[in-house]
């Protein structure tokens, strides 16, 4: 087993260069299956989710070819839907059931494991991926074994589709099923974030018909394939929004590279309000902090609203803020299992339902803490690299889900962060 090991208490300061966006990443390498011909991928995150993903596509028979750190190929000549080594894979990733709506999509079938990855507390529902596929034509049987079996022996119709709560993950699923349907599909009520936006791009430089992506409705005009290409996945804008907690909470003057601004604007507007400097660039932005940190309040919304993935982060600046802050969690309301940990550290930290409340203290302690989920785990590094004194943080393969490089990339700008073995 391997942990983080932090002595922490020093400004971070230089540059750090920000990778592909995992959310969109996820989705967009299980929508090559859809791709006829050779698919090249930029800036594609070095991270285990990502790896998994592309392990599942060589088990299924498609050819995946590394061109360089970030670029890979993709080939699909045939392929094999079900195998036990490939739902092994499956079962040990969150986003797995992409694979649903790009198997759905292009073979009108798909037989999937139940995902894994991180678990707040609680199951993530697909009721409404489910839904979904239904509203187009298919069957979809959930076992007990631990399968989604999901059949369109008719093939897929486009029909008009409204989702009963905003979910990204149903957004982009159906998204991909609904390319191959014939005639028009209409999502109405649909998330808008980003990385949903990237998919689309991605989909619609490949062949696909999809307009209205980044609004609340998404119109998805059926085609009969999608034919090779080259496409770059955006920035991480949790990736990005990470390191300026981390700015922020440790002290000293940071330039985050390869952003969108954007994209950043909800997380610059609340570390302003904290006190803290943001400059925007074309494709970059600084963030310098000085002075004390000030106490504010923020509610996790659908995007554009505050992103619930970094919740945890911000939780991390808070508690080093002056005055009381208070956290409501809007998305994913068992968010809060960090708290613990970080009290841990000497924070103040009360938790009511989906609202923390927040006493600012002037420093936070190093102490031995587990990395309860992805971004959680983002957060305890934050601590640590803040903290005075050693903190370890054990369960990283959580943290690594999301993070590439995350040791080299730190180390590059003055944190103290190593990894070393230990016996459970």
């Amino acid at each position: 087993m391997e942990k983080y090991v932090i002595h922490g208490g020093k400004p971070l300061h230089g540059e750090v260069t920000i990778s592909g966006a995992k959310n969109a990443a996820v989705a967009i390498v299980p929508a090559a299956l859809m791709v006829d011909g050779p698919c090249i991928i930029e800036n594609v995150p070095d991270i285990v989710d990502v790896k998994l993903q592309f392990e599942i596509l060589k088990e299924m028979g498609v050819k995946v070819t590394q061109l360089d750190a970030t670029t890979f190929q993709t080939e699909n000549n045939g392929v094999e839907l079900e195998s036990e080594a490939m739902f092994r894979r499956m079962r040990r990733l969150r986003a797995s059931y992409y694979f649903i709506g790009a198997e759905l999509g292009r073979y009108g079938r798909a037989k999937v494991a139940m995902p894994g990855g991180c678990n707040f507390g609680g199951i993530r529902p697909i009721d409404q991926h489910i839904m979904g596929f239904e509203k187009l034509g298919a069957f979809v049987r959930v076992d007990n074994d631990g399968y989604i079996t999901v059949i369109a022996p008719e093939g897929l119709k486009g029909r008009h589709i409204y989702f009963d709560v905003v979910t990204v993950g149903a957004t982009m699923n159906v998204m991909l099923a609904a390319v191959f349907a014939k005639g028009q599909t209409v999502m109405e009520n649909v998330a808008k974030e980003p990385h949903i936006v990237d998919l689309a791009n991605f989909l619609n430089q490949m062949g696909a018909d999809i307009r209205g992506a980044g609004t609340d409705k998404i119109t998805i005009t059926g085609v009969e394939r999608l034919h090779g290409g080259t496409y770059s996945i955006i920035p991480d804008q949790i990736e990005a929004g990470t390191y300026m907690a981390a700015a922020a909470a440790c002290g000293g003057d940071l330039l985050i590279k390869n952003v969108i601004p954007k994209h950043l604007e909800c997380i610059s507007t609340k570390l302003e309000d904290m006190g803290v400097l943001i400059e925007e660039y074309d494709d970059s932005v600084r963030v310098k902090r000085c002075g004390v940190l000030r106490h504010t309040t923020l509610k996790t919304r659908p995007y554009p609203g505050f992103p619930t993935d970094m919740q945890p982060q911000m939780a991390a600046v808070m508690c080093l803020a002056d005055g009381t802050s208070h956290i409501t969690e809007g998305v994913w309301a068992s968010r809060f299992r960090y708290a613990d940990e970080l009290e841990s550290m000497g924070a103040h930290i009360k938790v009511f339902k989906e609202t923390a409340i927040i006493d600012g203290v002037p420093e936070l302690r190093g102490a031995d803490v587990v990395a309860p989920d992805l971004r959680a785990g983002a957060a305890l590094v934050i601590a640590g690299l803040a903290a005075y004194g050693r903190t370890t943080i054990s369960q990283i393969g959580l943290i690594e889900r999301g993070y590439e490089n995350l040791i080299q990339k730190v180390t590059a700008i003055g944190g103290d962060i190593r990894l070393e073995e230990f016996v459970d």
